[in-house]
């Protein structure tokens, strides 16, 4: 009788419909690219999946907009960046970090090594270019700081994401918010070899450059420590099987199977954090309080108004 009650009960449970996945909306900050290694890794290789997770990943057509979507309730989760967040904050865009992609800043100021620059003291009078309007003044001001010069000895250009091709034309004398995992390796690559000075080892506090973002009412959202672990699986999968992860990486994504992100990939590998949802409280303390000192934030707010770290998932 037991024997024909446990077939019974699996035969029910064969013929049930599986249950169905968790659908998670994800929107970058940007094209794909190799800083997304650890999400293109836990949607192709099955880790989302493990975790009931069917992840939506989303290209946005205004690279400022993820963060407000998903403060709308557009989207769940929101690449942005850490010194962005702390304007958003300012702005009443009510949206936390919850974890972590990229755990040390990316931006650089670069100048050609065969040209004017050969130190941070050459730049006065000189001509930098930026992407985009934020934080250059604090970042100017900091770096050029380090050699009793301002951002008052410099004249700054809005380049407006164009950086190489001025710098290249001798426009300008320098450029910063080029990365070091991508104009970095793009401008040797092309012939062009550069030397470079990172922030955080000129005064700016270090900061992730990459963080994921969910709204802040939503930060109890069961789905969100699952979509980490399976983040936190794929970066391990990348770290112990660097060749097999871009092989992937670039099977997915076709238009990518070059030398350059090869190289940009293998330069990006060591800034994925092992543990993307442990939280650096010290570190963003330090960065909103720059900010703050700079005259960007009117006070320095409260660390769980802008970042938390979630329980593991269960």
């Amino acid at each position: 009788m037991k024997r024909l009650l446990l077939a019974a009960a699996l035969a029910l449970f064969a013929a049930s419909p599986a249950f169905a996945a968790d659908k998670l909306t994800l929107l970058l900050d940007w094209y794909i690219n190799p800083d997304h290694a650890p999400i293109v890794i836990a949607q192709e290789g099955g880790y989302f999946a493990r975790h009931d997770l069917d992840v939506d990943i989303q290209v946005p057509s205004d690279a400022s907009s993820p963060p407000k979507l998903v403060a709308a309730g557009k989207a769940d989760v929101a690449i942005s960046y850490q010194p962005d967040l702390m304007l958003q904050v300012k702005a009443g865009v009510p949206v936390v970090r919850f974890g972590t992609l990229i755990d040390s800043p990316l931006n650089c100021l670069i100048a050609l090594k065969d040209g004017p620059i050969q130190s941070l003291e050459d730049l006065k009078g000189k001509t930098i270019g930026y992407s985009a309007a934020s934080f250059q003044g604090a970042y100017l001001n900091a770096i050029l700081g380090t050699v009793g010069l301002s951002e008052k000895d410099v004249k700054t250009v809005n380049l407006n994401y164009n950086l190489i091709p001025p710098l290249l034309a001798g426009q300008v004398d320098a450029i910063m918010d080029g990365y070091r995992n991508v104009e970095l390796i793009q401008l040797e690559q092309d012939g062009h070899p550069v030397q470079a000075w990172f922030p955080e080892q000129n005064a700016v506090p270090a900061y992730d450059e990459l963080i994921y973002v969910a709204a802040a009412d939503k930060v109890n959202d069961p789905r969100l420590p699952r979509f980490l672990a399976a983040i936190a699986e794929a970066t391990a999968f990348i770290h112990e099987h660097p060749d097999e992860a871009l092989a992937l990486f670039v099977k997915s994504h076709t238009d990518l199977d070059n030398d350059l992100t090869r190289k940009q990939f293998a330069a990006t590998v060591d800034y994925f954090p092992e543990n993307p949802g442990e939280l650096d409280k010290a570190k963003y303390l330090g960065f909103a309080g720059f900010l703050t000192m700079n005259g960007l934030l009117d006070k320095q707010p409260p660390l769980d108004t802008f970042a938390v770290e979630l329980p593991a998932a269960q």
